[in-house]
């Protein structure tokens, strides 16, 4: 298996893209203080809603639009209950991603007809960056949504280290007593991030529906958001620490299709992200935990 062909890594970014793209959300939500666990329903809701849209308007772009718009929305009931209302982040986030995944199989027999999977030939894709004309052999096959996550952590990067509004928002995450003190709207920022996150996330649904695949498939997200939840504990909220973090699961992923190819089981490949990143996070605490008793 030889890990430098243009179509393995070709294959590592596919996979890594909406993890990265909702794991973004989820950093976001972090540096100010909301510890943001209903991305899986968030990515789930956006892929579904992408699926719908494009659907109904022959628009990949129309899907994408509408996956944005649906899952800020979608969101808003996480930021109202937590930020405004005061409920508990965790219950309420549970709560959204049950949510999603019950809505989503309902409303695809409702407007599908049918449940598991729904495909058609008339489906809107996403354009791949070959089919735009820009044939780079790594990135050529892979919708604009995959540099667009590369790019995002660059400018995540600087927004949050090398801009007041970004300086201020940590602030209002790492000392709240000390950011409501000086009269910072801790509560917007908050609002704000919550919603960002649901943005995020419903690129990532389109990217998966629309860009990896173009489909819609129940429970499709399979466990990407928490694999999202997982990269933001172990970047330490450093946009280039959540890359490298996505970038396992997409490694990971990557090598199970290769395996499945090779004979391995379905379930054995299917499993093997998932178990490399339950690795990486008990390693990271290990990690941690050596590093305090050394301080």
């Amino acid at each position: 298996m030889n890990i430098f062909e243009w179509s393995f890594l070709s294959g590592v970014l596919t996979a890594t893209a909406p993890v990265l793209l909702a794991a973004l959300g989820g950093l976001l939500c972090q540096v100010a203080g909301v510890f943001n666990i209903a991305l899986e329903g968030q990515l789930l809701w956006g892929a579904f809603t992408a699926v719908v849209v494009s659907d109904a308007t022959g628009s990949a772009w129309a899907g994408v639009a509408g996956a944005i718009i649906a899952t800020v929305l979608f969101s808003g009931l996480l930021s109202g209950a937590s930020v405004r209302l005061k409920a508990d982040p965790i219950v309420v986030a549970v709560g959204l991603n049950l949510l999603a995944l019950g809505l989503t199989a309902f409303l695809m027999r409702q407007i599908f007809g049918s449940g598991g999977t729904y495909s058609s030939p008339d489906l809107a894709g996403l354009p791949t960056l070959a089919e735009l004309g820009l044939d780079i052999p790594v990135l050529g096959p892979q919708s604009p949504l995959v540099p667009l996550a590369l790019l995002l952590v660059v400018a995540m990067a600087w927004w949050l280290t090398r801009t007041r509004s970004g300086l201020r928002l940590r602030g209002a995450g790492q000392h709240l007593e000390a950011a409501e003190a000086v009269g910072l709207p801790v509560a917007a920022y908050r609002h704000g991030v919550t919603l960002a996150a649901g943005a995020l996330c419903g690129l990532a649904g389109a990217q998966l529906s629309l860009g990896n695949v173009t489909l819609f498939s129940e429970g499709m997200s399979a466990g990407r958001g928490w694999i999202a939840v997982v990269a933001v504990m172990l970047s330490s909220v450093l946009p280039y620490r959540l890359l490298l973090a996505c970038l396992l699961f997409g490694v990971a992923e990557a090598f199970g299709f290769r395996l499945q190819g090779a004979g391995l089981p379905q379930q054995a490949a299917d499993a093997a992200p998932y178990v490399i990143t339950l690795v990486a996070l008990v390693l990271a605490a290990v990690w941690r935990r050596r590093s305090h008793e050394h301080a």
